[in-house]
């Protein structure tokens, strides 16, 4: 139970819920902001397509690697303090994207990044769930679910902005003012909370969990170039993360004071809630991952339009969790869940009829579903989770929980890159199989003079046009991949208990 004396004030609520706001969407913007701006980056960097991708992947697996710790540093030295130190690095190591030369830089900084952005999330959500009591906790989480799922959404936008009118490098200087407010927000109105020496850190449960995931990671962003498991390199990756969660487990289970307390397990609605916040992760960044090169690729958006045309995400995500802010405590929970889950896979099956000549309205409207799903999903889903959890397993509790976030994120862009890059070369293969120099189509004069398969020029152009065609099919069947995983998740909602009333067993205290 939280002691009154380190519960932050009511006087300092708006300025403290605020200041933590400002400092998670700063973290959040991250997750997307340089999208947009990967192209710019790969030339100025001189990296191939799938390399590239590592300065999205490494920020996501470093933030997953330690986010769990969190509650146990903010125990150790207290919140406010580590949440000054996780802004600081995270702004200087901005900075040192901002000026890095090679790829190696960028990826060792965006590393630096994930390792002191991890924190922010999880305590500022701690925080929150603390200072505000059981019935106005609906709000604080639709305020809270805002920072972290509007900000992947708006990255796109203002990076594509900053890159066009500036450079790529100005999607990481951004953070600098953003970061600073917080910073002195946090150092004028936040108070510290009460420290333990006795806090103790479990570091064989934490090295195996972060060996487990760093090497996962390398093995799915490495697989589909070293052809999997005919490479050696592979095989290591794969043995290395399977013995590490093998230690992680067993020493879990064993050991009298775990990394990963079990018994936050035991209730139903965290372990429900951990895999529903894995599967969001999935369908939520993974799309936004795969949009932006069909946006910019396929359907020759400039940087600035493609930012803008994913705009509405926000603009949905945004007003659906202010609505169900409200409505939390009114309506059934779980109710909502599955609202968000209907309209997440109504979006992702309009997207499978997309082609390169669909309307931008189009994109913008489905857009706007998709983010009001994701509006329905993430405050009850956050409200839910913790409903029953006792309020001393929360720090540990919000840790896990935006590490299965993580995780799934960064697992969901791997697998579908992966996807979208190996159903190309097939639909490639089997697309050609139907154009050969005796097909009718040939008969045509302005075929034959487009595409003539007897000239360089026309077999270079049919090639151009059959990898287009393949590109739309695999970018459909991601979609459809995304849209079957929202709805097998529908059963889900059966396993959750409804939240408590505000007078039920919640014993988090606010100081008035």
């Amino acid at each position: 139970m939280p002691d009154r004396a380190v519960v932050p004030r009511a006087i300092n609520r708006p300025a403290i819920t605020a200041c933590i706001i400002l400092a998670v969407i700063m973290q959040a913007l991250d997750t997307t902001i340089a999208n947009v701006a990967l192209p710019y980056m790969q030339g100025s960097v001189s990296a191939s397509a799938d390399q590239i991708n590592w300065v999205l992947t490494s920020y996501i697996v470093a933030a997953a690697i330690m986010t769990p710790p969190s509650g146990f540093l903010a125990n150790r030295f207290g919140r406010k303090r580590v949440l000054m130190v996780a802004i600081a690095g995270f702004v200087a190591a901005s900075v040192l994207c901002g000026i890095a030369q090679s790829l190696l830089e960028i990826v060792a900084f965006r590393l630096l990044q994930g390792f002191f952005g991890a924190a922010l999330v999880p305590i500022a959500q701690s925080i929150l769930l603390d200072i505000y009591r059981p019935e106005e906790r609906g709000s604080a989480m639709a305020l809270f679910g805002v920072s972290v799922m509007v900000g992947p959404v708006l990255g796109p936008v203002i990076g594509g902005y900053l890159t066009d009118q500036f450079s790529w490098r100005w999607v990481f200087y951004i953070n600098v003012p953003i970061g600073a407010l917080a910073f002195a927000g946090i150092s004028i109105f936040m108070m510290e909370t009460k420290t333990s020496a006795a806090a103790r850190m479990d570091w064989l449960g934490f090295g195996s969990l972060s060996v487990a995931i760093a090497a996962m990671q390398v093995f799915l962003d490495r697989g589909a170039q070293l052809d999997w498991f005919s490479s050696f390199e592979i095989l290591i990756e794969a043995t290395v993360c399977l013995s590490a969660s093998y230690i992680f487990l067993v020493h879990t289970l064993t050991a009298k004071d775990s990394f990963v307390n079990p018994k936050l397990f035991r209730d139903r609605n965290f372990s429900v809630g951990m895999l529903f916040i894995f599967i969001v992760g999935i369908t939520y960044l993974a799309s936004l991952a795969l949009l932006t090169p069909y946006l910019q690729t396929l359907m020759g958006y400039p940087i600035v339009t493609a930012g803008l045309v994913l705009g509405p995400r926000g603009l949905g995500t945004m007003t659906c969790m202010f609505l169900v802010g409200r409505l939390i405590g009114r309506i059934d929970t779980r109710l909502l869940i599955l609202i968000g889950l209907l309209l997440t896979a109504w979006a992702m099956y309009d997207m499978t009829g997309w082609n390169p000549n669909v309307s931008q309205w189009t994109i913008a409207i489905t857009g706007f579903i998709q983010g009001a799903g994701l509006g329905f999903l993430f405050v009850p889903l956050n409200t839910v989770t913790f409903a029953t959890l006792a309020p001393e397993q929360r720090a540990d509790g919000t840790g896990l929980f935006n590490l299965s976030r993580n995780v799934g994120s960064s697992v969901g862009i791997s697998i579908v890159s992966y996807l979208l890059l190996r159903n190309q070369q097939v639909n490639h293969a089997t697309i050609s199989t139907h154009v050969t120099a005796v097909n009718r189509a040939f008969d045509n004069s302005i075929v034959l003079h487009a595409w003539s398969p007897w000239a360089a020029s026309g077999r270079a152009a049919l090639d151009q046009v059959i990898q287009m065609q393949a590109s739309i099919i695999s970018y459909i069947d991601d979609f459809k991949l995304m849209m079957m995983l929202s709805l097998a998740a529908i059963p889900l909602v059966l396993l959750l208990r409804n939240a408590p009333s505000a007078d039920g067993n919640d014993h988090a205290m606010v100081m008035e």
